[in-house]
């Protein structure tokens, strides 16, 4: 007999709502504002006084011209964009959108309106700057310290009898110490937004720079006659080869000597055209940007020849890039990528607090600058660290033995053999660290700067360390919060219990003296 067929799912139809209109649309506008969301806890957090008053010392004072923005919405907007890990465009849309971005901002209602031109933010970034980002992390981490005390002193109200249990030697050893906290020390690589470089694709871009000022600089009245360039030879002889997919050795050397004499002879069209200007005792003719342009692509042809003379593949102060010359080679090592484009940074965390200790634009040794961390260490909280953590290129015999003549213990392999007896750093040990550039860069936008300017990238990266210790700082706000609101439950209960127990101790002793009086 045959099974019956099994009847298939009727397939269900979206059904499309009829669209609200704004008058029926509910909103939460009447409700409050949360005072757990994390714009209104950093909101209460950041000493905006102090940092707005930082801000007006780098404002140009003049008698004409619009008013300064506000430094809160300045600061504010910074922050905002790199918590969000969004482009300047977006947050501006953002705040514009959100009530809680604009209650963090200092607005005193919500409103439509964008706060200013997203265009703006090449000037705050300029603005501000390395220095002064960093100035405002400090004046933000001198928070937590405020906080963990205020922390301590309600802990120790509840706890108040382990202070009496603890001996006297006990606590004269911690009050007379003089090292304190655990540091721990790494250095990696923020790559910046610029296409991979070649040296074909930088020849090209060089040759496309000149032909750009040749075309600028010749005028009919003052020459004669205007230079060939050989623009569209030069142009079909790049796309030849670089359109290729399988480039050897050889054909590429043969490219990029092609594209040499082609620099190399607009260069000298360049010269000639500028000596007319300095002959007839004219006015230098390039502004600022094109004469940088000019010395950038003089230095990276002399590299380029160079290279290609000796055969070799690396040269001192390499320019990787002529929108950006100050963009360095960051050889690294890593599996991903060996050797990255951008600059070079070391950060020491305390207490999962980041600080930026140093920021380079050319590849450095982080070991033979270990003891400059450790000053800054002691400039910073007034001692020197307990406990030093750091990877192996710190470790070096002539670290260990200044670590070990301030009297400050270095967390890492021992030289020599290993000994059983040893007790070795565990390899979790380093985890925060290492969670702290996995957090800025997946999360911040630290894998890729996308500023242009030397100072405006600089900047860029000190405002993601920042966040990262606003993001610490807030979650340390409202954990203390929820600890203080359950030492305060609990105190209450304490003091309910304490008062139920009296009474019933009372009902008691009434019991027994009616009992007494009745026999």
């Amino acid at each position: 007999m045959p099974l019956p067929r099994k009847k298939r799912a009727q397939v269900p139809q979206y059904v499309s709502p009829n669209q609200l209109t704004l008058a029926g649309f509910e909103h939460p506008f009447d409700q409050k504002l949360s005072p757990t969301n994390r714009w209104v806890v950093l909101a209460h957090l950041i000493p905006w006084d102090e940092i707005c008053n930082m801000y007006f010392k780098f404002v140009p004072k003049g008698q004409t011209g619009r008013p300064p923005l506000n430094p809160r919405i300045v600061i504010g907007s910074l922050i905002i964009k790199h918590m969000c890990n969004l482009d300047d465009r977006e947050t501006v849309d953002q705040i514009s959108e959100n009530i809680y971005m604009q209650y963090f901002l200092g607005y005193p209602s919500f409103t439509n309106e964008k706060p200013f031109d997203a265009s703006l933010f090449v000037d705050f970034r300029k603005r501000m700057g390395l220095d002064n980002m960093n100035a405002i992390n400090e004046k933000i981490v001198a928070i937590k310290t405020k906080i963990e005390s205020a922390q301590k002193a309600s802990e120790s109200v509840l706890s108040s009898n382990k202070d009496d249990d603890m001996s006297d030697d006990e606590q004269d050893t911690t009050n007379e110490s003089e090292h304190k906290g655990r540091v721990i020390y790494d250095a990696t690589a923020c790559p910046q937004d610029i296409a991979y470089p070649t040296d074909l694709n930088l020849l090209n871009d060089s040759r496309e720079k000149l032909e750009e000022l040749i075309d600028y600089l010749y005028i009919q009245e003052l020459h004669d006659v205007k230079p060939r360039t050989y623009r569209q030879v030069a142009r079909k002889k790049y796309l030849q080869t670089a359109q290729k997919k399988n480039k050897s050795r050889k054909v590429i050397r043969k490219a990029n000597r092609c594209q040499l004499n082609f620099v190399r002879r607009d260069i000298a069209i360049v010269n000639e055209l500028l000596d007319v200007y300095q002959t007839k005792n004219l006015k230098f003719p390039l502004n600022p940007s094109q004469q940088k342009y000019l010395f950038v692509v003089q230095t990276l042809y002399d590299q380029q020849k160079q290279m290609f003379d000796t055969n070799t593949h690396s040269v001192e102060h390499r320019i990787v890039s002529i929108h950006q010359p100050h963009v360095r080679p960051i050889v690294r090592g890593k599996a991903q990528a060996k050797v990255e484009f951008g600059s070079k940074i070391h950060i020491s965390v305390i207490d999962g607090i980041s600080f930026l200790d140093e920021l380079s634009w050319d590849a450095f040794n982080e070991g033979s600058h270990m003891m400059d961390y450790i000053q800054k260490y002691r400039k910073r909280f007034g001692c020197y660290p307990r406990e030093v953590l750091a990877d192996q290129i710190y470790c070096t015999r002539a670290n260990r033995a200044a670590l070990k003549e301030l009297g400050i213990k270095l967390l890492a392999k021992p030289l020599g053999r290993p000994s059983a007896l040893s007790i070795h750093v565990s390899p979790g040990e380093r985890n925060p660290i290492e969670g702290k550039f996995g957090q800025a860069k997946t999360g911040y936008g630290l894998n890729r700067i996308k500023a242009r300017l030397k100072g405006t990238s600089e900047s860029w990266i000190a405002t993601i360390i920042l966040v990262l210790n606003l993001v610490k700082l807030a979650g340390v706000v409202l954990l203390c919060k929820i600890v203080n609101f359950w030492s305060f439950s609990a105190r209450l209960l304490k003091m309910v219990f304490q008062n139920i127990s009296y009474i019933f101790r009372q009902i008691d002793d009434s019991r027994q003296i009616l009992y007494l009086n009745a026999v």
